[in-house]
């Protein structure tokens, strides 16, 4: 049986191979990865457009929490706990990951939708 600083060291070294693998992983990558978690979950019954983008809703209102009293924020958060910038993290990629999801449902290419979109508003706000 492990110990529990043999298990500490376990997940922290998973965490950390984790982060690695995460550095350059693409939309597509992580819209695969959420496939097959769905999948093994049985969870895919219940992935229809309605749902995830009501789940993603939820998860900005989660989101919006955060900044509610707030008032103005500084560019790196300066002035906040590790603690708080950790479950910020949390809730900007719970609404990342909905997103992603609901993309590859609906048969988009999040990526070229977004390098589309830029390019549509370069042309329609030209620098100064």
């Amino acid at each position: 049986m492990p110990t529990s600083s043999t298990t500490g060291a376990r997940c922290v070294k998973e965490e950390e191979g984790v982060e690695e693998r995460a550095k350059d992983m693409s939309l597509k990558e992580l819209a695969m990865k959420l496939e097959d978690f769905a999948k093994a979950r049985d969870w895919e019954k219940y992935h229809s457009p309605r749902n995830l983008l009501l789940a993603m809703i939820g998860e900005v209102g989660e989101l919006s929490e955060i900044f509610q009293w707030r008032g103005e924020v500084e560019k790196g958060l300066p002035n906040w706990e590790e603690s708080e910038k950790e479950h910020l993290g949390e809730e900007l990629s719970d609404v990342l990951l909905y997103l992603i999801r609901l993309a590859d449902i609906c048969g988009i290419d999040l990526s070229h939708a977004a390098t589309k979109k830029i390019a549509k508003n370069a042309i329609k706000y030209p620098p100064n």
